[in-house]
């Protein structure tokens, strides 16, 4: 009886230290977008030149309709972004925490919407590379002496 006791108890333990690194060892890519935001009828446009800081480190320097990306591990992501609307205008700052969905390894954040307090799903979706496309080449055998059509 004992035996089975010690077991269950690993076998538990074990599952909460699965569980637990799941959510603090999930790592995401997060892309931010600064494009044009279409969202109910609206059309959010982009700014001159946006900089994306996470943890003090500038990981994005963003001009307009550019993408720019960072990775993180947990489901807590911070980053602030400094706006530049017009060329030698003044910066805005704004500074967001994201709780960053489970489901997603590749997250694509448009920054225009999230500064326009836009909800949650105007401005978060997830990343879908796009396929490649290989040509595939036909290989024409060129007879120019009509050797082997025949005989």
């Amino acid at each position: 009886m004992r035996k089975v006791i010690v077991r269950v108890c690993t076998i538990v333990v074990l599952l909460l230290i699965a569980a637990w690194m799941m959510v603090i060892g999930r790592g995401h890519t997060i892309y931010f977008d600064n494009k044009t935001l279409e969202y109910e009828g609206n059309k959010y446009e982009t700014v001159r030149r946006v900089n994306v800081n996470v943890d003090g480190n500038q990981v994005a320097k963003l001009s307009k309709k550019e993408r720019g990306m960072a990775t993180h591990m947990g489901q807590k992501f911070s980053f602030d972004i400094e706006v530049i609307r017009e060329k030698d205008g003044p910066s805005e700052f704004y500074s967001f925490d994201l709780n960053l969905p489970y489901n997603m390894d590749g997250i694509v954040v448009n920054l225009m919407g999230m500064i326009e307090n836009l909800p949650q799903e105007a401005w978060m979706s997830e990343f879908v590379p796009m396929p490649t496309v290989e040509d595939e080449e036909e290989e024409v055998v060129i007879d120019e002496f009509d050797i082997g059509s025949e005989g």
